[in-house]
């Protein structure tokens, strides 16, 4: 195995970037896809780690000897960033998917047209069309409130049973649109303490090897910096990304849970009046 790693260390770059940048890019795409189409996260959460941590200590191992001084916690930040990039990938295709076939506002205004007309049976249809989980919460309500079909459909629920039947389809779904950003907020977090861990190592380091009688040590004082220096930088790029990441999708939630809250009290002032 040691004779394998020695080899992968001493490969060609074109070898080296296959392996540190093509592989990882695959996995994360892949993974990504995978976790934004399933309702479900354990297994795949949990190959999602393994797999991070495989090509974690593959690729530390094709790393230039200046970047893999930087210790072990260099390994460490690259598999944050692994999951990070993952995280990213499922959080933006599953928003994307949420969204559904057409945009909210020519969606809703065949949709509202369809309820105005008390053609509920179009109505659910135009929510199967869609798609997305705006279309989901509007079709399950309507579902659960119309009886009949065609001519003969109508609102067999009071105001206030139809309120919380809609109300109960938007919270099975909202949990879907957040899934995953706490995970974005947690690597943030534990990236600048990894980095701050290392800067710390890094530095002690440098002083031990200041302290020696007569001249330092100049290899391990370099080392020392090195160390401190790669780490905080990994630290704080992941830390940066993580909350741009996070940021970004939690105020595309806030929009579209706004938007899904709309559509369900416009839904609910047409149903009322039936």
């Amino acid at each position: 195995m040691s004779g394998f790693f020695n080899a992968l260390h001493n490969a060609g770059t074109a070898i080296k970037l296959i392996i540190s940048l093509g592989i990882p890019v695959v996995f994360v795409i892949v993974l990504g896809i995978a976790m934004a189409r399933a309702k479900k996260m354990g297994l795949l959460s949990l190959l999602l780690y393994v797999c991070a941590i495989i090509i974690t200590f593959i690729i530390f191992q094709t790393l230039p000897d200046f970047v893999r001084a930087g210790g072990p916690l260099v390994g460490a930040l690259i598999f944050v960033f692994i999951l990070l990039v993952t995280y990213v990938i499922e959080r933006y295709l599953m928003l994307r998917h949420a969204e559904g076939k057409l945009p909210m506002n020519d969606f809703m205004r065949i949709y509202m047209r369809d309820i105005g007309d008390k053609n509920f049976d179009k109505a659910m249809a135009d929510c199967d069309t869609q798609g997305g989980t705006m279309a989901t919460v509007l079709k399950g309500g309507l579902q659960e409130v119309v009886t009949g079909s065609g001519a003969n459909a109508k609102v067999n629920r009071s105001p206030a049973d139809i309120r919380r039947t809609f109300e109960e389809a938007t919270s099975r779904e909202t949990p879907l649109l957040e899934r995953n950003l706490i995970a974005l907020t947690t690597i943030a977090s534990i990236a600048t303490m990894i980095g701050l861990l290392g800067t710390t190592i890094g530095m002690i380091r440098a002083f031990q090897a200041m302290a020696h009688t007569g001249a330092p040590d100049a290899i391990q004082l370099a080392r020392g910096i090195s160390e401190a220096l790669f780490n905080t930088a990994g630290g704080l790029s992941n830390a940066i990304l993580g909350i741009i990441a996070y940021n970004f999708f939690v105020n595309r939630v806030d929009r579209f849970s706004y938007e899904i809250n709309e559509a369900v009290y416009d839904t609910l002032d047409v149903l009322e009046r039936c």
